[in-house]
């Protein structure tokens, strides 16, 4: 496909009406009206568009609910019908609500605990993305946790990374001589772009080794118990894999709270393992 086929705007909006279907079972045109900030008439167009062009049978107009709801055959067409999905439009009304108090998006029966924020200045964010985009080499000072010393130090970032705990750049570290995680909360002044990019992408190893990281419920668990925990995780056939790259692996497992050198008493704690430990621990030292 040379060219997408829906406008960016309309297909916000297409997938809002696919998601607040499925996962409320009442759409309304007031979730599109307090969602865009369209009017009546633009939000119930919307609809009968989506209806007509995209998923003809997914909707059926209930008069009880005084709205649409799901037709037994829905199916997705825009959206991948993942909770996830749902949870992130909750997110951004979260985000919006929070800047903008007297805002009522439809949403006030759902709150949300927010991740961790930390302390980024814009004066030391912009370089660092101006850097990434024109492929340019920073000079940094950066306060390392080992030592607590304010450091110079000259890198080659090739991507920004947000993890749930933090966001940090995957550059080239001339010190080290090696790729390195810079934590964007631990740099200090302003970042000074100067000459092209010595070591991109490319040249990182880590992060151009591809990983499959394979998790599973405790083995101390019972059958009934390690059931509900596969369930939870959407496990098949009591595995997850999880698509990744060597230079990430570690932060993949802090999200899912694994902890490689502990192993809680009560298995109740962690519930999922490491299916594969001895295939990654390479990966997981440096």
């Amino acid at each position: 496909m040379s060219k997408w086929p829906i406008r960016w705007d309309l297909l916000f909006r297409y997938r809002m009406i696919e998601i607040i279907a499925l996962w409320e079972g009442r759409l309304t045109t007031n979730h599109l009206i307090q969602s865009f900030g369209i009017g009546r008439q633009q939000a119930s167009k919307d609809i009968n568009s989506y209806l007509e062009n995209i998923a003809p049978d997914n909707l059926i107009y209930d008069k009880h609910l005084k709205g649409y709801k799901p037709s037994e055959s829905f199916t997705p067409k825009l959206t991948i019908g993942h909770a996830d999905e749902y949870l992130h439009v909750l997110s951004r009304t979260e985000d919006m609500t929070v800047t903008f108090d007297e805002l009522d998006m439809g949403f006030e029966n759902t709150t949300m605990v927010r991740s961790v924020t930390r302390n980024i200045s814009p004066d030391i964010l912009r370089p660092i993305v101006q850097a990434i985009r024109e492929k340019k080499r920073v000079d940094i000072s950066y306060t390392s946790l080992k030592d607590g010393e304010e450091v110079e130090r000259i890198i080659s970032p090739h991507t920004l990374v947000c993890t749930p705990l933090r966001w940090h750049v995957r550059a080239y570290c001339e010190h080290s001589k090696d790729y390195r995680d810079f934590v964007l909360s631990r740099i200090r002044g302003i970042p000074d772009i100067n000459d092209k990019i010595v070591m991109g992408k490319d040249e990182d190893k880590a992060w151009n080794t591809p990983l499959c990281i394979e998790l599973m419920p405790d083995p101390r668990l019972t059958e009934a118990q390690a059931a509900i925990i596969a369930n939870d995780y959407g496990m098949e056939n009591g595995n997850l894999h999880i698509a990744t790259n060597a230079a990430l692996v570690r932060y993949v497992l802090d999200a899912y709270n694994i902890d490689i050198n502990v192993l809680d008493s009560n298995p109740k704690g962690q519930q999922i393992i490491l299916g594969n430990l001895e295939k990654l621990r390479p990966y997981l030292t440096f």
